[in-house]
């Protein structure tokens, strides 16, 4: 976890304070359920719950300094709660294995996490959905392969992007149902020592489902298909910043990042406005798309279980959600303050010349009774003119002035054909279609 990019209410989800809370729970509501069934007295879950009402706090540089020695973090953390509650705190972890610690603990961090990054993608939504309809009929140029083709509504590339994070949002809820499981199951997943009764009772505690079959672990096909829908709203937070750097190069300049009074953006040229915020994205979704691929290598783990997986999910654990926390809030800002230029968008439509308009002169030619093969030859051969002109000649003159053309359409029509409006006729059905 990088301090520079991480915001405190996802960083603490994983501090180890947090965590150990979270193992005195889990082993808490097993003792009271022990107790429950008669396997326990119940002066043991008693004692926990009483010492722990008093709101203790967890010393964990105690439990580190046990766990150097023990060289094991779960049977620290019991040495230590056993030394503040007494001797009635013999009866915790009675059937259990550390990794029904762990892997539950694991399983109420990601869900937690998930709840903060659906606000996020909340927050996010609403921000473009706000510009979107501020901008719904915005002409600017859509373009293919970077080059110009026809005309779009800068609302409809933000409802474009409102659509894709829509989705996210939807994988995400999938995938905290997923990764939402409890494993109270005991050595191999057996339950040969623990009731399958405890497990449901911490699980309902915690706000967990009980795991079908955990083995000892929960299986990490979970794990595996929440980290990769974390890399896919990386990837979509990339797709929509490239498209705002790409605006905000000095030959597009149809939008850009703000820019702050006071900013300074090179140590060298005072010019400068640099899209760093979205730059600073580009490289954040690199990382968290980087943390899918260990996620699924953790799969194939050795039998019932080893622990392979557990070095790993202590670094993607945090770090993938602490980033892409911070992500989608760096971008909820960019795109609540994205200055936009329509002037701009529609000077560069009007700089080649009409071009953009070149497949309404093409569909029309072929109405008019013109073989397709020669109404793009017809329009091509104009179109290429402007094109060597760089903007500077006309396509709507030039067709109106080739004697084939002016054969099968007349001058009117053929201006017809040039009606920027013509493009925008369905944008309220697309707006229906993405916000309802």
């Amino acid at each position: 976890m990088v301090p520079r990019y991480a915001r405190p209410e996802m960083t603490a989800i994983w501090e180890p304070e947090s965590k150990y809370r979270i193992w005195f729970e889990i082993e808490a509501h097993a003792t009271q359920k022990l107790a429950d069934l008669g396997v326990v007295p119940e002066s043991g879950p008693k004692a926990l719950w009483d010492w722990w009402n008093t709101d203790p706090k967890v010393d964990v540089e105690a439990i580190d300094a046990k766990e150097a020695v023990l060289k094991h973090d779960v049977i620290a953390f019991l040495d230590w709660v056993a030394e503040q509650v007494g001797p009635e705190a013999r009866f915790m972890h009675q059937g259990m294995t550390s990794s029904d610690v762990l892997d539950t603990t694991l399983a109420v961090q990601l869900a937690r996490a998930s709840d903060i990054l659906l606000a996020d993608l909340d927050d996010l939504l609403a921000a473009i959905k706000k510009r979107a309809e501020e901008h719904k009929f915005t002409p600017t140029i859509g373009r293919s392969h970077g080059i110009h083709a026809e005309p779009v509504t800068f609302g409809l590339k933000l409802a474009q992007a409102y659509a894709e994070f829509d989705r996210c949002k939807k994988r995400l809820v999938a995938a905290r149902e997923e990764i939402a499981t409890c494993a109270v199951s005991g050595a191999v997943g057996t339950f040969a020592n623990i009731d399958p009764a405890v497990e449901e009772y911490v699980a309902e505690k915690l706000g967990l489902t009980v795991e079908p079959v955990s083995t000892q672990v929960i299986p990490r096909d979970r794990h595996a298909m929440f980290f990769s829908v974390l890399a896919v709203i990386a990837s979509s937070i990339e797709r929509l910043a490239v498209e705002v750097r790409h605006l905000q190069r000095t030959e597009v300049l149809e939008a850009e990042e703000y820019f702050a009074p006071g900013q300074k953006g090179s140590s060298a040229m005072p010019h400068k406005r640099n899209p760093i915020l979205t730059e600073n994205l580009t490289g954040q979704a690199r990382m968290i798309r980087g943390y899918a691929l260990p996620a699924l290598e953790n799969v194939a783990l050795w039998h019932e279980r080893d622990i392979s997986h557990s070095s790993v999910e202590r670094f993607i654990g945090p770090d993938a959600t602490i980033t892409l926390d911070f992500a989608l809030k760096r971008l909820t800002g960019v795109v609540d303050k994205l200055l936009i230029y329509p002037k701009r968008m529609q000077s560069n439509m009007d700089r080649m010349g009409g071009l953009i308009h070149s497949q309404r002169v093409l569909l029309a030619l072929t109405q008019a009774g013109v073989t397709r093969d020669n109404a793009y030859r017809l329009v091509q051969r104009n179109a290429m003119k402007v094109w060597e002109s760089d903007g500077k000649l006309s396509l709507l003159e030039l067709l109106k002035g080739d004697e084939e053309v002016t054969a099968a359409l007349s001058e009117t029509e053929i201006e017809e054909k040039f009606d920027l409006d013509y493009h925008m006729k369905h944008v309220e059905t697309i707006f229906a279609r993405v916000f309802t």
